[in-house]
């Protein structure tokens, strides 16, 4: 028997592959499905099924175009309503891969459909359970995501139930979720991707003794609003989408310079940079929005752009099928092409270009001790209440767009803007540049290093002892 975790750290979300005796079961999937036969054949295995903990809100899984390629029945628990060929488990019914079972426990209330499967090892022994976004590391899946007429505080408490349901689980059954660090699918989520149900139980304040009103309450405070793809990509895996192969093929478009000049003046046509923010900083094409591949890529996508408009590329060399690889996970299939030659090609053919001035903390103490300045800090509001800047603005970088009306004066007023470490505080400050304001200065390392100057900030209040 072997159970493998892959995880994805832009999407912080983990797909399993589990091998026994020649057959193989995927579970929850990402959208570029061939990586899962690759694995299958180097095993000398095949693909018998594929499970689906739930309707998945933040990524297109690859459930569709695994099932095509390998022939293995796609499977969802009870209540899944949706017309797509899948197979709809009953709760308690048993799956045979090789000398093990997996078995379905439906556990609702992150979603109705959500449930988990517990693998019975070759003895008939529980071993490991796969709890999607039912029960995460340190935290269980938000109920407000669901987005049909049930509330959160009816989902909530169906919730309460499945916890109590996978108290009963024995203790060292290892817990394998869905998710790990940093998903908007939870709200605070533990910094492992595994765990067990013996320490959820001592550590989860979602696993701990408590009433059903005191465990919905838990659940439903404190819950931001989710990033605007969610209902999308849920709706998504509902109802179908294009084969990722289709997508590739007629978004991997290379555009002469001329080409792509073209596209730009088309409606509804945005630009995304995907090369590091060091790079871009130097020089980027005018309108340009900056999402680097290395950071939280595809979250940025969903959380920022709008679906419907045409993309344009331009990425570092041989990073054009990734950054159009990555936005295809999160159901931004829109892609017109990407620029032959990236930025480079565009600057030495004598085209116009932006840049953003980029400062030291040291240069931001010394403004700031001369002259009153505009300090935009665009971290979350979390981020913002543990230590900010004295009169810093915090404008959520979630938020952006809708809030840049807060700063009047686009052509005078001088903006230093900052985030935790620098990649958000350089997507805030591209947006900026595309909305018309010129007078942008982005501190380099953002809080971490401001933190250690001697600028003056407010920090929370502690209670006297």
């Amino acid at each position: 028997m072997k159970v493998e975790q892959l995880y994805t750290n832009c999407l912080s979300e983990a797909a399993y592959f589990i091998e026994s005796d020649g057959e193989v079961a995927i579970i929850d999937p990402l959208r570029d499905y061939d990586h899962y036969i690759e694995l299958a054949k180097q095993h000398g295995s095949k693909v018998k099924y594929i499970f689906e903990t739930h309707f998945h809100a933040d990524f297109v899984s690859g459930h569709l175009d695994l099932s095509k390629h390998t022939g293995a029945p796609i499977i969802y628990g009870p209540e899944t309503v949706t017309k797509l060929p899948v197979t709809i488990a009953t709760d308690g019914e048993r799956f045979k891969i090789g000398k093990i079972e997996i078995e379905v426990l439906h556990t609702p209330g992150h979603t109705p459909e959500s449930s988990c499967y517990l693998l019975h090892d070759e003895s008939g022994n529980p071993y490991c359970i796969f709890t999607g976004d039912t029960l995460f590391v340190g935290d269980v899946g938000r109920p407000d995501l669901f987005g049909s007429n049930i509330s959160k505080e009816e989902l909530a408490s169906r919730l309460y139930d499945s916890m109590q349901r996978l108290k009963q689980l024995p203790d060292e059954v290892i817990v394998y979720p869905a998710h790990g660090p940093g998903s908007a699918c939870g709200k605070n989520l533990g910094r492992e991707t595994w765990s067990t149900i013996g320490i959820q139980k001592k550590m989860n304040y979602a696993m701990r003794d408590q009433s059903r009103d005191e465990f919905i309450k838990a659940i439903t405070d404190g819950l931001t609003q989710p990033p605007q793809y969610f209902p999308l990509n849920a709706r998504i895996n509902r109802e179908g989408y294009d084969p990722i192969d289709e997508v590739m093929n007629r978004s991997m478009r290379a555009l002469s310079i001329e080409d792509f000049e073209h596209e730009m003046k088309a409606d509804h046509t945005i630009i995304v940079d995907t090369r590091h923010e060091h790079k871009f900083e130097k020089g980027f094409i005018p309108g340009s929005i900056f999402i680097g591949l290395h950071g939280r890529f595809a979250e940025w996508v969903g959380t920022l752009l709008n679906m419907k408009d045409r993309i344009l590329v331009v990425a570092d060399h041989g990073k054009e099928r990734e950054s159009i690889l990555r936005m295809a996970r999160v159901g931004y299939d829109n892609v017109v092409g990407y620029l032959e030659g990236g930025f480079e090609a565009w600057k030495d053919a004598g085209r116009n270009y932006d840049m953003i001035i980029s400062i030291d903390a040291e240069e931001l103490q010394l403004d700031y001790a001369h002259d009153h300045i505009n300090v935009i800090d665009v971290r979350k509001e979390s981020e913002y209440e543990a230590g900010h800047i004295m009169g810093a603005t915090n404008i959520i970088l979630q938020y952006f767009d809708e809030q840049l009306h807060k700063l009047d004066d686009k052509e005078s007023e001088d903006f230093y803007i900052h985030c935790q470490g620098g990649y958000r505080s350089v997507i805030a400050a591209s947006l900026m540049k595309r909305k018309g304001f010129h007078n942008i200065k982005n501190v380099l390392g953002g809080w971490n290093v401001i933190s250690k100057t001697s600028i003056p900030v407010e920090l929370p209040q502690t209670a006297p002892a």
